[in-house]
């Protein structure tokens, strides 16, 4: 089964990007999920293993816990944590990662520092319409997940049958993650191989799975039963759904961060359902509201996150952030709606 992404210029040219560097510093989005800190982490693990030892793991902020016992995870550094030594690792990287994301903005906080390194970029991701100025692009917005793109990067390189199984367990876990467990954008045969592989390397995916998906607190079971109970809107006649969340109700509820992943998802099981819409208060910042789209049943929600809420992302899972109140955003969400009108009904 062919799983090579690169012709061979485009090959010579990442090995020669990788032996060249002393300091690499890997890098991942604000807020990362198992797709970002899995890619990162499986990437950490090959050059590792191919001799570079001078390779950092930063991230903007904190993953949520259920990803917190991933190989490699004490390692990461957190620019919200220490701001001085995440800087002083871009100044002196010769080499920046950018993985499982498309433009630098999506580093929050930790842009000015990634902007500023003067190493070479290698950006490799999967959301569509990358920025330009790296030294290298690898873009495919046809795979599953970033971490399907290290496994084939890896393979490709010759690096699979030294390929550890804390390696393999870091890919499978952002494919599984960025594929709402091979539920959604997983119906090409590759991705199956690709866990065939993975499989062979000794991971225990059952593992995998209970650690991600069954690792919520009560307090997180209640609160996601709150809001689908007594938050979720269903705009029937236009097969859309929305909900708000507010502080004083995650506050209500000892929120943590994760305790709302994948919640966007639930109303997708309303039969006939297109588009579900998540409208989040920032924790720790005013006026901020964090937007979450999914789509199904032929309706694609990333022109509406590009449209109304600052966003983008792939075709049926968007993202974006609004910088009003829960009631403009609220307003703002209706609007987009009926905007696309046509297209849900």
């Amino acid at each position: 089964m062919e799983l090579n992404l690169l012709n061979d210029a485009e090959t010579e040219l990442l090995r020669s990007m990788i032996a060249e560097a002393t300091n690499i510093v890997i890098c991942g989005h604000r807020s990362p999920d198992g797709d970002a800190i899995g890619s990162s982490l499986a990437w950490m693990h090959y050059l590792h293993h191919i001799g570079k030892s001078n390779v950092k793991v930063c991230m903007p902020d904190a993953a949520p816990d259920f990803l917190h016992w991933l190989p490699g995870q004490n390692s990461i550094l957190r620019y919200d944590r220490k701001p001085k030594e995440v800087a002083q690792a871009f100044k002196e990287a010769d080499l920046v990662c950018c993985l499982d994301f498309n433009q630098s903005s999506r580093v929050d906080a930790m842009q000015d520092v990634l902007e500023s390194s003067e190493g070479s970029r290698l950006l490799i991701d999967h959301h569509l319409e990358p920025e330009s100025g790296c030294k290298m692009t690898i873009s495919r917005p046809d795979m599953s997940s970033t971490c399907e793109i290290i496994f084939r990067l890896i393979h490709q390189l010759g690096g699979y049958d030294t390929m550890t199984e804390q390696c393999a367990e870091c890919i499978y876990c952002g494919m599984m993650t960025d594929t709402g467990g091979f539920t959604y954008n997983s119906t090409r045969p590759e991705i199956y191989y690709i866990i065939s592989q993975l499989l062979a390397k000794g991971i225990n995916k059952d593992e995998i799975y209970n650690r991600v998906f069954h690792n919520y607190s009560t307090n997180a079971l209640r609160l996601r039963s709150y809001i689908i109970l007594n938050k979720m809107n269903v705009i029937e006649e236009l097969h859309a759904a929305y909900f708000t969340v507010t502080k004083e109700e995650m506050s209500r509820f000892h929120f943590i961060k994760g305790d709302m992943e994948g919640l966007v998802n639930i109303p997708q099981q309303i039969k006939g359902l297109k588009l579900s819409i998540s409208l989040r208060e920032d924790t720790e910042k005013p006026n901020t509201v964090l937007v979450s789209l999914r789509s199904c049943n032929g309706f694609h929600c990333q022109p509406m996150a590009t449209r109304f809420f600052n966003g983008g992302g792939h075709a049926d899972a968007s993202g974006g952030k609004l910088n009003c109140t829960m009631e403009e955003a609220e307003q703002l969400c209706i609007k987009a709606i009926l905007y696309y009108k046509e297209e849900l009904k």
